[in-house]
């Protein structure tokens, strides 16, 4: 196969282990013989300070003309700390989402034995967990309408049925390519936005008759998660929702560096570690890389090539097994590895299966 993969390192970390993933990539093509081929992009801080926009229309361009978008992350503590700036690195990120289309993300929430330990929940509670939480991406308070002076502000939660019928429609999909039951996360009791996802959801669960629908309000939700994370197998939820809720699930892992996530619509998908650009830690070579390489198995994996993806899966599972971890996940004792070598090693690892 042959790849056009557009590469938007970003901010802080972001250059450090996209250059892991791009590696990974690299040498899983040169196993299954694919043709790859890479085109860098300018996003967020590091656009804003050079063009002055953080999605320029020449990083647009890149992604519509590439098969898949190999994302880091974007934020800089200088827009962090200014709430005056009219111009914010995330705002490239909302671009990229709303220009390429991407309504639909999906993030596994799936833990690994070995790293039990350094989740904050009982062992008993997360050992076994695996689910995927499916957020509308491109709607919402988000985009919404917006209003802000010295004495008032909103943002409007807004959404149609067709943004809500579409979201719903992959996860009900996903649903059926699991465990089969699917929970639309809402707050139904108080506002009407929530009132027309659980409508529309009522409608359409009698299409998929093999799929336990259950509905959950929010709060409910983020409890249970934290109570019983083993209950789920696909959620869906908008857009304010699940940015919280996802990253709740961080938790059950014990590490927000070893999620991966796709970001889906109607054009070119998006491929990304859901962990920030941790500014802190440029340039120190301890940011861990697995999130992003992971994120490579779900691109090889949103293309039909299960083997490819299953390969670094097993790649990073054997690095992990073999104490091969950046500092925030190394046992006490434990050998010292940093970004680069722990990208090394799952190179290399791929090379000699």
């Amino acid at each position: 196969m042959n790849f056009k993969i557009a590469v938007l390192p970003g901010d802080g970390i972001g250059p450090e282990i996209s250059e892991q993933g791009v590696n990974v990539m690299t040498a899983v093509c040169e196993k299954f013989g694919h043709n790859v081929e890479y085109k860098y992009a300018i996003c967020g801080a590091d656009a804003i300070d050079k063009v002055g926009d953080p999605f320029p229309e020449e990083t647009y361009q890149a992604c519509m003309e590439a098969d898949a978008v190999l994302f880091s992350a974007v934020g800089d503590p200088k827009f962090d700390n200014n709430p005056t700036a009219t111009v914010r690195p995330e705002q490239g990120l909302l671009a990229m989402r709303k220009k390429l289309g991407l309504f639909a993300n999906i993030r596994p929430v799936e833990t690994f034995d070995c790293l039990i330990h350094k989740s904050p929940l009982k062992d008993e509670l997360v050992r076994g967990a695996d689910f995927i939480c499916i957020r509308e991406l491109t709607g919402g308070m988000y985009f919404g309408e917006k209003y802000q002076d010295n004495e008032k502000a909103y943002d409007t939660n807004a959404y149609t049925r067709p943004e809500i019928e579409r979201i719903l429609k992959v996860g009900f999909e996903y649903a059926m390519r699991r465990r089969r039951r699917l929970t639309v996360v809402d707050k139904a009791n108080v506002l009407a936005s929530s009132r027309l996802w659980r409508q529309i959801a009522k409608e359409m669960a009698p299409l998929y008759p093999e799929v336990e629908t259950d509905y959950m309000y929010v709060d409910n939700a983020a409890m249970r998660m934290i109570q019983d994370p083993k209950y789920f197998d696909v959620m869906v939820t908008e857009n304010t929702f699940g940015d919280i809720l996802t990253d709740e699930g961080s938790c059950i892992t014990g590490s927000m560096g070893l999620l991966p996530s796709a970001s889906t619509g109607e054009h070119t998908p998006v491929f990304e570690p859901i962990h920030g650009s941790w500014p802190q830690a440029k340039g120190l070579n301890i940011a861990n890389p697995l999130a992003q390489i992971l994120s490579v198995a779900m691109l090889f994996e949103y293309f039909g090539l299960k083997e490819e993806g299953a390969l670094i899966r097993k790649a990073v599972n054997a690095s992990l097994d073999e104490g091969v971890r950046t500092p925030e996940i190394q046992v006490e004792g434990g050998a010292k590895y940093g970004t680069r070598e722990v990208g090394e090693w799952i190179v290399d690892y791929i090379r000699k299966a």
